[in-house]
């Protein structure tokens, strides 16, 4: 089952920070931007936040599954989707852990 855009909007909707939140359809399924990292997938109308350090220490009692089947595992947010504050924090201490994009080099003709 793949994910309804509304939900998608309604979770981009609840993060508030200085950085610009988006998101993207692949494959049936969502990525979540912060500015241009993937912080998070939206899968079957469920949140999967990367895993980091910073994102379990907040979170405390985690919950982790694959968003797809063979995918490594990540934090299943199910009952604080609609706490903004808290979803916020989430996300930006995900964000400022993991790494810079890496620049993508133009592919030779």
């Amino acid at each position: 089952m793949s994910s309804e855009k509304s939900q998608v909007e309604f979770i981009v909707d609840q993060i508030v920070c200085n950085a610009v939140i988006s998101f993207r359809k692949m494959f049936g399924e969502y990525a979540i931007y912060y500015n241009n990292k993937v912080v998070a997938l939206v899968c079957d109308n469920q949140l999967f936040v990367k895993p980091t350090t910073a994102g379990q220490a907040f979170i405390g009692a985690i919950n982790e599954a694959p968003p797809y089947p063979g995918a490594k595992m990540y934090f299943l947010i199910e009952d604080k989707i609609d706490n903004s504050a808290w979803l916020s924090e989430l996300i930006n201490l995900t964000a400022n852990e993991l790494p810079e994009p890496k620049i993508k080099k133009p592919k030779k003709k």
